[in-house]
């Protein structure tokens, strides 16, 4: 299966819903770049690039059946969904199937280690922080519970140097006062 289509078929999939479009496009950028700078093979980085352009397909049915949507229904609800789109793709049933696993993982935060989890869920934090507009404090608790990877890390300082800078509470001067 080609990255190319199943970016279209979502496209499709979350029609006029150009938020949610937005949002899984810049994911999948993130995480291609996340994975591409770690080091990630070709066969790792294409699940990568498919995990992420599907880690949120389960809002719209969610939505429609319960009325709202949180980070868990996803995990629950969206791995099938994934699975089942992928496969009717023609994508192989291994990948489909650990694509499934990262859907279903994408909103809790491990230890894990694997670097495909990681740059999904880095990647994914750096967009809802950038849409969710998160304060320099929850950034930085973001760094320290979700970030391991040495891209996700800069991409974050990036995006928000403010969070990073030198406090005035932190500073050798204010611990002398």
């Amino acid at each position: 299966m080609e990255i190319s289509t199943l970016c279209r078929t979502m496209v499709s999939y979350f029609q006029g819903d150009t938020r949610r479009i937005q949002h899984f496009l810049k994911v999948h950028a993130l995480a291609k770049c996340i994975g591409e700078r770690e080091g990630l093979s070709a066969k790792a980085l294409h699940t990568l690039e498919a995990a992420a352009l599907t880690h949120d397909i389960a809002i719209r049915d969610c939505e429609r059946e319960f009325g709202h949507c949180t980070g868990k229904m996803q995990e629950e609800f969206g791995p099938a969904k994934a699975v089942g789109l992928l496969l009717s793709l023609g994508e192989a049933r291994e990948t489909a199937e650990r694509v499934g696993v990262l859907v279903a993982c994408h909103h809790t935060y491990t230890e894990d280690a694997d670097p495909v989890y990681r740059a999904l869920i880095e990647a994914d934090f750096l967009v809802n922080a950038c849409e969710d507009t998160l304060s320099a404090d929850a950034v930085r608790k973001g760094d320290a519970r979700i970030f391991r990877t040495e891209t996700g890390k800069a991409l974050l300082r990036d995006f928000f140097p403010a969070a990073f800078s030198e406090r005035p509470e932190d500073s050798p001067r204010a611990a002398q006062e």
